[in-house]
Parts: structure tokens; sequence; C-alpha cells
């Protein structure tokens, strides 16, 4: 056993309904990697970041990971051009320190600023901005890539590896380093509006008006509401404002959830009341308002450890995206299921992404709308359900979200992904995970 891999019990998803023992290499510098990705003969390897990914697809149980949260390192930024190049272990949030106050911001951007630039370019993740700017992977411009068999190569896009690297899920490479293009601001501050609509139907016209005019938009519904208010909710649209300073946001959450909620305070009762409140507090907020990007982008950031709310069994996010054709009637049918089900999830957001080609092989976006959902994870009552809604996706020719997934089926991971035939060709055979071998069959 190679001795800087050493067992750990801490390594669990963001979802927390995994728990395993892993060995784990925390390398702090760069030429550490090549001994480390090149270790450890027929057992798989994995590199991860800071495990925000919610199902399986950071996890190797049976094989060892490389927490590349130490080479978080800034390499090179030019301050003309908005180029960064850094260690994949920097944080979106500690890049954003460097780029804010320069007058910058990240190309796309997930609900969360506590994503890794590795894990950024492996989930190729996406915002609230898809439809006017694509997913991250689009905004990378150069990659370094090293692979179990010694091979170090620095990737562009149009070569083959780099676009089955870009949503990739780790495992055609460990990813030392990210090279991509930020965009100028005008100030750290956005200016918003808040739009009510009284059943998830009205959202589709409303999001589409909204396209032409705001640069980042997203919708918070209730999905317990049913009948003639099933889906409401409250579309909020924001642009960069030309008014404030470029004061970036504060590095550590205002609040924590300092342990396990009990399991019985989460349930139809208190998520319905919850929906309740938020959306009479929506509504009292009329016109236009000025906003921090913090709040707006990255709401439950200001909680840390917020996924202790779902208790010791953990919680399961369902994200599926539907093609314009079926997203209308499809996004229907999965509310009118949840809503049956009484099954609470108060963390329900539904937005569109654009007709953008895709960065990568098995990059999720595609024109449509996409639903996300957190659900508590209830045993069979809750895969029960969660099966219910894969039968929908299906037929309404959509996909699920894989750094979002923890119990997937390989036919439905297989009918959602066309281009998952080629991107095998680019794996390493040294480096797996939990995903990847539940996928696999």
């Amino acid at each position: 056993m190679d001795e800087k891999f050493l067992q750990s019990d801490s390594i669990a998803s963001w979802g927390r309904v995994i728990r395993a023992s892993h060995r784990v290499a925390r390398p702090r510098f760069a030429d550490e990697l090549p001994g480390l990705i090149t270790a450890g003969g027929d057992t798989p390897a994995l590199p991860i970041g800071l495990r925000r990914s919610y199902g399986d697809s950071n996890l190797n149980p049976e094989g060892r990971v490389i927490d590349m949260t130490g080479l978080d390192r800034v390499i090179a930024f030019d301050r003309t051009t908005g180029v960064m190049r850094a260690e994949a272990g920097l944080s979106l949030s500690q890049a954003l320190q460097l780029l804010v106050p320069a007058g910058w911001f990240l190309p796309t951007t997930p609900g969360t600023r506590f994503v890794t630039l590795g894990g950024a370019v492996a989930n190729d993740v996406h915002g609230k901005n898809h439809h006017s700017a694509g997913s991250f992977g689009a905004s990378v411009t150069r990659m370094k890539l090293l692979r179990t068999d010694g091979s170090a190569q620095e990737l562009v896009p149009g070569d083959p590896m780099f676009h089955a690297t870009i949503g990739g899920l780790g495992l055609t490479g460990l990813i030392e380093w990210v090279e991509f293009r930020a965009v100028p601001i005008p100030s750290a501050h956005l200016d918003a509006q808040d739009f009510e609509f009284g059943h998830v139907r009205d959202y589709f016209d409303l999001a589409a008006e909204a396209h032409t005019r705001a640069e980042h938009t997203m919708a918070w519904i209730d999905c317990l509401s049913g009948g003639a208010r099933l889906g409401r909710g409250v579309l909020s649209a924001a642009n960069w404002s030309s008014h404030g300073g470029l004061t970036p946001h504060r590095e550590d959450p205002k609040l924590a959830m300092p342990v396990d909620a009990p399991g019985f305070t989460l349930n139809s009762m208190s998520v319905r009341a919850f929906n309740s409140v938020f959306h009479d507090l929506k509504r009292m907020r009329t016109g236009p308002y000025a906003t921090h990007y913090e709040p707006f982008l990255y709401p439950l950031d200001k909680v840390a450890h917020w996924n202790r709310l779902y208790g010791r069994d953990g919680f399961y996010q369902y994200q599926c995206v539907l093609p314009p054709a079926t997203a209308r009637d499809g996004v229907i049918e999965l509310l009118k299921v949840i809503a049956a089900s009484g099954q609470a999830s108060f963390l329900a957001v539904l937005k569109n992404f654009g007709a953008h080609p895709p960065a990568g092989l098995l990059s999720f976006p595609m024109e449509g709308a996409t639903l996300a959902l957190d659900f508590r994870n209830l045993g069979t009552r809750t895969l029960d359900l969660l099966a219910d809604l894969d039968s929908i996706v299906l037929s309404a020719n959509g996909r699920l979200y894989p750094a979002k997934d923890g119990r997937i089926t390989p036919a439905m991971f297989e009918a959602g992904f066309p281009k998952l035939q080629d991107f095998r060709a680019y794996l390493d055979p040294g480096l797996s995970s939990a995903f990847w071998r539940r996928v696999s069959g």
C-alpha cells in the first residue's frame, strides 16, 4: 500500500447518502502529482475537489482518491484580458476574490462558489446565465491533464481529449491546472426583479420574455402545491449593475448548521409552511431592486453545512433537463407526481438552458428546461418516487445530471447521453468512481 494514501472515513459527497472508507492522498505541490497518479497498480484512483457533487461521482470507496484542494495557487492572471490560469484545486470562491476587485467575474457559475476549477471542468457546470453564456467549459482556453500511464498533455479546444475531459467526471485523467477567460463587470452588484406566476405553465412564457433582456434568470417553485396552483413560483431576473463598487463576497458563511437536524423536522407540513412564507415574502417585494452578487447567485452559501438539514440519512438531489418540445408538459407531469407523493422539497429550482453546443461529450446542458429538487432520503419510498420521475424524463427525451445523481440506472444514463460510446475511448483505465462502476453495468 502506498504510504502517501491514508485511510479516511471523512470522505462523503454533498448528499451524504453514501458513507464509505477511502484511501486519500492530499498533495500540496504539483510535483507530487505524477507519483500519485501512477501509484497503486491495479487499484483505481479518482481526483476529487470540494465534493459538492451530490451523489457518488466524486466517491471511489474501492480505490484511491487524490484530494486536489491543496493545489489552489493562481499561476497567472491578465487583468487586461481577464484570462486566468490556476491550479485545479483553486475554488471559484477564491478565484472571485481576485477577479472581482479587478472588474472581472466567472463566465458562468453554479449555485455554490465552493467548487474547484477542476470540478467545474469535470462536471461542465452551468449557471443562471446558460441561455446567454453556455456552460463553464465554453470559457476554458487550455488545461493540463496527467494520465495514469505517466503521460502529460496540454489540451486546447478542438483536441478530442479536451472535449472528453470537459464534463468527463474526472475519468479521463487528473487535471493539474485550468486556464479560462473571465468576463468584465462594471460592479459587483446586480439590478434584479422578481415576477410571480401562479401555475408552472405560466413560467415558460415568462422565462422566454425574461431571456431577451436578462443575463441571469432562475425560478423558485413550490413543488408541493397542486391543482390550480401547481408549481406556483417566482422568476428572478438580473443584469450587472453600473452602480456600486467592486467589493467581493465575504469568504466565510455567515451562518452554520452545527449538527444533523432530527428527521421529523423536515416533512411535508414544515416544507409547505416554508414554501408559503417564502412565496409571500417574494410577493411583497415589487419592482426592481439592487443586490450584491452573493445573495442572488449563491443563496445557500450563507449557511455552512446546510446539507445537515436533511438529517443523518442524507438526501438525493434530482436534476433533469427536458428539450423544448416536451419541457412544458414534462415539467407539469413531474410536479404532479411530486405533489401527489407528499415528499418534501423546499429547494426546487426551474430554469432554462440555451441552444449552445455542448462543450464536452458528456456535458449535461442541452436546450430546454432544467428542474432541480432535493428529497430527504426515506429509503425505498424516495427511490420509488425517483424511479417514477425517471419514466417521465425518459418519455420526454430528457436526461439527468451525473453531478447530482446517486442512483441512475445504466440504461437511463446511456439513453440520456448519445455520445457515451465515443467518450469511452478517452477513459483513463487507471481511474474510476462509484458512479462509473454503477452506470457501466
